[in-house]
């Protein structure tokens, strides 16, 4: 097949040479934009650093192509789902006016290592379906349990955007009506890159009022490492009991992304390289973030609407967009300018994300047709809310204190252990993995 008979969109392409380098060139920069507005997102709300994190997405996504045999297109990157636990663990310090915009470098190590177990999570479960099959493991986790822990961890973030945004609302309703409206009435990539174009607007009209100050721009060096050592990961029981349980949902994100870009595709991902595969590579490439200092990786949902929009489906175009991005991550200026965007602005884009991952949590729950009418299924999603969040307004159940150590469970944590045990012991637990792919795997928690 010719170069010239050949037009991107028009037809499938696996193999995306056949295009020539140049175009394969654009193609990988344009996924290196679907993916950059929502994973340069999370650094800025737990207080990350952009630059390793843009780092440890691009290597985390190579890390995955290699385990799953370079079969699958798929991009990593920043997730979601373990904000609530950073907010947890780490939360953002009070400045000189009051506002909740000071990383706190002393717990962020310990959020990572929270990460780090995570993963490890993700490692456990792979091997067990590698053993015991998929039915049998995903058993445990079905949406009456899953979609309410994902609900719980929305409603949880809730007052932290509420915090930021108040800080100058104009900016926080800017950047959220930007989203919607690209979200709602956008076409194209548009439609598909609502949070950088949202951002980028209302960072306009901060320059243009003069709300953003760019001192620390011209302090920053032009080029340096991406890796700061005193971020990378450190332990505690209490981090790690608070982090870890929110690989549950994480999971559910990673099956829903896999049956949507094997959709797009054409191709079952989940059969080949197998679902034990794709969560063992997202598991490591998590654990390996956490580490150095980043946030969690999880597949990215925008980048398979590039798929789509493009049909070039050949992975290779993703590994070109993996490289970008940590080539990206050895220029400081580049973190500096994340950076100044202001706190009103995360807020304002938080106040529509922290809403749709609760809302995923409700759809996860609808397209399964869980049936509430059933005393069980009430019981169980009962008392994962309640647990989330009123343990988690009194700061968790401490199971262990002393002048050394603390061992503790967030809302979070113990909402996750109780319902996976009442799933397990109540009678009537008919839930089978794979019965209806699309609704058992609903749960993405990107825009």
């Amino acid at each position: 097949m010719s170069n010239e008979k050949i037009q991107v969109g028009e037809e499938g392409i696996y193999d995306a040479r056949v295009l020539g380098v140049p175009k394969m060139m654009i193609l990988g920069f344009q996924h290196v934009f679907a993916m950059f507005g929502a994973t340069v997102l999370v650094p800025l709300i737990t207080g990350l650093n952009v630059s390793t994190t843009l780092l440890m997405a691009g290597v985390g996504t190579l890390l995955f192509h290699l385990i799953t045999k370079g079969k699958v297109p798929a991009f990593l990157g920043s997730s979601f789902a373990f904000l609530g636990g950073f907010a947890l663990v780490a939360p953002k310090l009070a400045d000189a006016n009051g506002e909740l915009t000071i990383a706190n470098v002393e717990r962020l190590p310990y959020a990572c290592g929270g990460v780090v177990a995570a993963g490890l999570v993700y490692v456990i479960v792979a091997l067990l379906i590698g053993v015991f099959g998929v039915n049998r493991v995903m058993r445990f986790f079905p949406p009456i349990v899953t979609g309410p822990i994902i609900i719980s961890i929305g409603l949880i973030l809730a007052p932290s955007a509420v915090t930021n945004a108040s800080s100058d609302w104009l900016l926080a309703i800017i950047a959220l009506g930007c989203i919607v409206v690209c979200n709602i009435w956008g076409k194209g990539m548009v439609k598909i890159l609502p949070i950088l174009i949202g951002v980028a607007v209302s960072y306009g009209v901060a320059v243009l009022t003069n709300k953003v100050d760019f001192s620390l721009v011209a302090q920053a060096d032009a080029f340096g490492v991406a890796l700061n050592p005193s971020a990378f990961a450190k332990f505690d029981v209490g981090s790690i009991l608070t982090i870890m349980p929110i690989a549950l949902a994480a999971m559910m994100e990673h099956i829903g992304d896999m049956a949507a870009i094997s959709a797009t595709v054409g191709k079952n991902y989940i059969a080949d390289p197998g679902l034990c595969r794709t969560l063992l590579g997202d598991g490591l490439a998590t654990s390996l973030a956490g580490l150095f200092g980043g946030p969690a990786n999880t597949t990215y949902g925008e980048n398979t609407g590039v798929l789509a929009l493009t049909k070039v489906y050949d992975p290779r175009v993703i590994r070109i967009a993996a490289v970008v991005a940590i080539l990206l991550s050895f220029f400081p200026k580049f973190d500096a300018i994340v950076n100044t965007i202001p706190s009103a602005i995360i807020g304002g884009i938080s106040l529509i994300l922290y809403g749709m991952i609760s809302a995923v949590g409700v759809r996860n729950v609808v397209e399964n047709q869980v049936d509430f009418t059933k005393s069980r299924n009430l019981i169980i999603a009962a008392v994962i809310l309640v647990s989330a969040l009123g343990f988690n307004s009194v700061g968790g159940l401490v199971l262990y204190s002393s002048e050394s150590l603390t061992v503790s469970l967030s809302g979070l944590a113990i909402a996750a252990i109780l319902g996976i045990f009442l799933n397990a012991v109540l009678p009537g637990n008919d839930y089978q993995f794979g019965k209806d792919l699309e609704g058992d795997t609903s749960a993405n928690l990107q825009l």
